[in-house]
């Protein structure tokens, strides 16, 4: 079982997640194997073996024929890919009675917790529009201000490792490049064609009086929510993007004026570019904010040319720092949100999370630490609004096999695990398992634990297995996180026998 689920997890990864997937074409069962690879892709794999059609017993491998990755280094393994996935994952039979996603946040019902985040992933009617269509639930439609700026070219990065192209992203993009009035019919517009949908509008002044005006016109275009981006690291100036995030005074004047200007909830926008994020927390809610959206993107300098020296984004070989979002941000994000929801002034806070999220698992995580709804740009913007499906069809399905019913039975439940460091049992040890009938001998482990760890790792001379010495072991179990073939678990806590030190 262990091999199946690493052959799965890498050879899926290699699929392009082509548009309209030739595979699903070229399948002689009929299935849509692109789907099947892209809920994989998404740690999906209760869906993705629920679309496996009983007849395929043993796959042809026609749809390998057609498969883009070819042209490349060789078409991706579908049969193989199949055959693992029914290894690992029988079907999930209790989907038949599926959970209840709705969830009323701020007096405002949304029919599951996905939204779009404000960026571009939801900066025009047409664009929204096909998101709602998808089955997204509402959108922070991209920041709306009295003016309009003129972008750079480029101004997008990724920051990878090994085979994954994109772990980090860089963004230098500023608010919308829209017309306020433009912006103002693509509003008014999504709410008359999808009434059901939630419209936050995602607002930015650049004093009391603009924000208030902002408010007053975000209302009368038929807005549900106001959302106060004091958070964007690209807008720099007075009275601007994340200084104003950071400054609990600007943040409580600039939450007053829009509260003055209209009678929606209201969402503070905070920046991650901070060390206390409850100090304007606070404020804002003293002010009026019905909740917090966070987190916004981290400032980041990335990707230094060492033949040029210039940094990513290149503009004419000159960049600036920007805003870092993606998968490596979100324990960032869980930090900053557990801190409010743990702060006695803030436990009822209504948050709205985002930062890292791809998966229905991410998005969990974030229920789980407080939030009730959940944006997503970074995702969107690698893979597409239909990461829908899988958000949707996937956290239904991990809430069924778990009992739950609601989508509001999640939300905090982690909280009470994560406790202050001097809180953690530090009078017993973990020892790690190292399971033989699944290691390859590759010495990882040892190599780990020698030079970042305890050198509580030999190599049996003979048979080549690691050991494990518990007089030096201290439980840190930095093996099992750095074994590359799941051979080394969690074992039984204990008190130690022997005194490590």
């Amino acid at each position: 079982m262990c091999y199946e689920r690493i052959r799965l997890k890498e050879e899926s990864s290699r699929c392009l997640l082509c548009l309209e997937g030739p595979c699903s074409k070229n399948c002689s069962k009929g299935m849509d194997t692109a789907a099947i690879l892209r809920s994989i892709r998404f740690d999906n794999l209760h869906g993705a073996v629920s679309r496996v059609e009983a007849s395929c017993v043993d796959c042809d491998g026609d749809c390998m024929k057609a498969c883009r990755r070819s042209q490349i280094d060789g078409a991706v393994n579908i049969p193989g890919v199949l055959k693992d996935l029914k290894a690992v994952c029988k079907p999930d039979q209790k989907v038949i009675d599926m959970p209840d996603l709705h969830i009323t946040s701020m007096g405002v019902e949304f029919e599951n917790p996905f939204l779009l985040s404000s960026s571009i992933v939801g900066s025009n009617y047409e664009m929204v529009a096909r998101a709602f269509d998808q089955g997204w639930a509402g959108v922070a439609f991209k920041t709306i201000g009295m003016f309009t700026p003129q972008e750079a070219s480029p101004r997008f990065s990724a920051l990878g490792k090994e085979s994954n192209p994109m772990i980090g992203f860089k963004n230098i993009e500023q608010i919308s490049d829209h017309t306020l009035e433009e912006n103002l019919g693509y509003i008014k517009k999504l709410k008359e064609d999808y009434p059901s949908k939630v419209i936050i509008a995602s607002i930015m002044g650049r004093d009391a009086q603009e924000w208030r005006h902002l408010a007053e016109l975000m209302e009368e275009a038929g807005a549900d929510i106001i959302e106060c981006n004091f958070s964007c690291p690209q807008m720099v100036g007075e009275g601007l993007g994340s200084d104003v995030g950071t400054n609990p005074d600007l943040v409580r004047e600039y939450t007053a004026a829009v509260r003055r200007g209209t009678s929606l909830p209201i969402l503070a926008k905070m920046t991650p570019n901070i060390t206390d994020m409850t100090v304007p927390a606070k404020a804002a809610m003293e002010a009026g904010a019905d909740g917090i959206a966070a987190i916004n993107t981290i400032k980041s300098v990335m990707n230094i040319d060492l033949e040029s020296f210039a940094s990513a984004p290149s503009v004419s070989g000159k960049s600036s720092v920007g805003g870092y979002s993606g998968k490596a941000v979100k324990p960032i994000a869980l930090r900053f949100i557990q801190d409010m929801k743990k702060d006695p002034n803030l436990a009822d806070l209504t948050i709205s999370g985002m930062g890292g999220i791809e998966t229905w698992k991410d998005a969990a995580e974030f229920l789980t630490c407080g939030c009730q709804t959940i944006q997503i740009t970074t995702a969107v913007m690698q893979y597409g609004y239909r990461i829908i499906d899988d958000l949707i069809d996937g956290l239904r399905r991990y809430m069924s096999r778990n009992g739950f019913t609601h989508v509001q039975e999640v939300v905090g439940l982690a909280l009470r695990n994560i406790v202050p460091c001097e809180n953690l049992d530090r009078k017993t040890i973990e020892y790690p398992r190292i399971r033989h009938e699944n290691c390859v001998k590759c010495g990882r482990c040892f190599v780990s634990c020698e030079d970042g760890g305890h050198q509580a790792i030999v190599m049996h001379p003979k048979t080549g297995y690691p050991t494990l010495d518990p007089r030096k072991c201290v439980g840190c179990q930095l093996c099992r996180v750095v074994c590359p073939t799941g051979a080394i678990t969690q074992g039984t806590r204990v008190v130690p026998k022997f005194h490590v030190g």
